[in-house]
C-alpha cells in the first residue's frame, strides 16, 4: 500500500514517534523519508525500527549504519544504541570494549541510559576492568537523573553496603522511586521491603505490577525467590509468576 504523506509529517520527529504507535508500516515509510531528508531523530528512529523489524523488514546491519550516521551527528541515543549493538553482536561483531567506548561518549554527555549501560559493564568486568566503585558512581548519576533501573541498582548497593556505607533508609527510598518509575525489578525490590515491614497488601500490589512488566528471566528467578517468603500470600504469588513465565516462553 502506498501512503500520501504530508511534508510536515515527514519532517516532524514527534509525529513520527506517535505514528509508530498507531501504524508501524506508515511510520516506517515516513521515518525512511525523513531520515533521507537529514532529520536527526528520524535517522536514529530508522536504526531502531530496522533493529526491531517494526513496520519494516528487520536488517540489523543496516540499523548499525543508521545509528552510526546519527551518532556522528551528535544523537546521544543513537550512540548508546551503537554500544548496544556492539555489546550484543546485533548486526556487527560483538565487542564489549567498543561498546564501552560508545556508552562512555553518551554517558559523559549526560545520557542516563548510557550511564546505566556502561555501569553494567564496569559491574561485570566486560570490555573494561571491573570496578564496582565506578559502577556505583554511574548508577548513582543515572538514578539522580531519573533513570528507574539505575535507582533499583543503587538501592541494592545501599541495602547491601557494597562499596558504600549501608543505608537501609535510602535503599528503601530508591526502591520506591524505581517502583513508581515503572521498573519491574524496582517494583519487586520495593515489594520485598514492604513485606518485611508487614505491609503485605501493598507488597502484593507491587508484586502484581512487576508480574505484568517482567521478562522471562526475571520471572524465573523471582518465582524461586517468592517460594522462600515468610507470608503465605506472598509465597502464593510464585504460582502466578510461573504461569506468566510459561505463557511468555510458549510464545
Amino acid at each position: 500500500m502506498s501512503y500520501q504523506l504530508r511534508r510536515e509529517e515527514v519532517l516532524d520527529g514527534d509525529s513520527l514517534k506517535a505514528m509508530l504507535e498507531e501504524s508501524p508500516a506508515r511510520a516506517a515509510q515516513a521515518i525512511l523519508l525523513a531520515a533521507r531528508e537529514g532529520v536527526l531523530d528520524a535517522q536514529a528512529l530508522l536504526g531502531q525500527i530496522l533493529l526491531d523489524g517494526q513496520g519494516i523488514e528487520q536488517d540489523r546491519s543496516l540499523a548499525v549504519r543508521w545509528f552510526e550516521i546519527a551518532a556522528r551527528r551528535g544523537h546521544l541515543m543513537a550512540r548508546n544504541m551503537l554500544g548496544r549493538c556492539h555489546e550484543h553482536g546485533w548486526g556487527c561483531p560483538a565487542d564489549a570494549a567498543l561498546a564501552a567506548r560508545h556508552y562512555r561518549v553518551a554517558a559523559e554527555a549526560g545520557l542516563d541510559w548510557a550511564m546505566y549501560n556502561v555501569a553494567n559493564l564496569f559491574a561485570t568486568g566486560r570490555g573494561v576492568a571491573e570496578s564496582q566503585a565506578q559502577a556505583l558512581a554511574l548508577y548513582r548519576r543515572a538514578a539522580e537523573s531519573g533513570h528507574a533501573k539505575s535507582m533499583n541498582l543503587l538501592g541494592r548497593y545501599l541495602e547491601e553496603g557494597r562499596h558504600c556505607p549501608q543505608d537501609l533508609y535510602m535503599a528503601r527510598e530508591w526502591y520506591r522511586r524505581s517502583a513508581e518509575g515503572g521498573d519491574f525489578r524496582g517494583q519487586f525490590s520495593y515489594a520485598a521491603v514492604l513485606a518485611d515491614e508487614g505491609c503485605v497488601d501493598d507488597a502484593l500490589g507491587w508484586l502484581r505490577k512487576a508480574l505484568e512488566g517482567g521478562n522471562a528471566n526475571f520471572l524465573r528467578v523471582s518465582s524461586e525467590s517468592l517460594l522462600g517468603a515468610l507470608h503465605p500470600q506472598i509465597r502464593g504469588m510464585a504460582d502466578a509468576y510461573r504461569l506468566r513465565l510459561s505463557q511468555l516462553t510458549a510464545q
